[in-house]
């Protein structure tokens, strides 16, 4: 494997794992689930970043919230299904390689636009699909990082805390 900096790593890792029954869970498949974890996050990113634009819910009830979050969710699983469905139809496309973010905006412009909402036509994969497989995204390679934190959990120092006398732990 070669590492971010340019350097080969061409040695074994030890996986430890509480599940422990190797016929049943193999390492390599173990290792695989780690890779799509990175999945799992582009699609929380997804949701937060791309369809929220970093704003927080406008509900300020708890029925409100729940509301929204039941719409936000059917919005990206909707979403999801239309880029799957595209990747299907043209055979050998990796799903992974549709653009959430092109499936996103090609949504918008049809309910700003109410432009083939009803067509003439059944068409199986849509205008979001076509869009979707219009600008498809390169091969994603195995992610191989670590799970870093990028923001600490608190924006003020260890030093500045010991500063003013509080106890940074707290």
């Amino acid at each position: 494997m070669t590492c971010a900096d340019g350097t080969v790593f061409d040695a074994s890792y030890r996986l430890v794992t509480t599940l422990t029954n190797a016929r049943r869970h193999p390492a390599g498949a173990l290792v695989s689930l780690y890779h799509q974890r990175w999945e799992h996050e582009s699609a929380y990113y997804a949701l937060r970043h791309t369809i929220l634009r970093g704003r927080v819910l406008r509900s300020g009830d708890p029925a409100g919230v729940e509301q929204e979050m039941w719409a936000l969710l059917t919005l990206h699983q909707l979403l999801r299904t239309v880029m799957v469905d595209a990747a299907q139809s043209r055979p050998g496309t990796d799903p992974d390689r549709c653009g959430f973010t092109n499936a996103f905006h090609a949504a918008r412009d049809l309910v700003i636009q109410a432009e083939g909402v009803l067509p003439e036509a059944p068409d199986p994969i849509g205008t979001i699909g076509r869009r979707v497989l219009a600008r498809l995204l390169p091969p994603r390679r195995p992610r191989i990082s670590t799970r870093k934190v990028k923001s600490p959990i608190s924006r003020y120092g260890e030093r500045l805390a010991v500063e003013l006398g509080v106890d940074a732990a707290a």
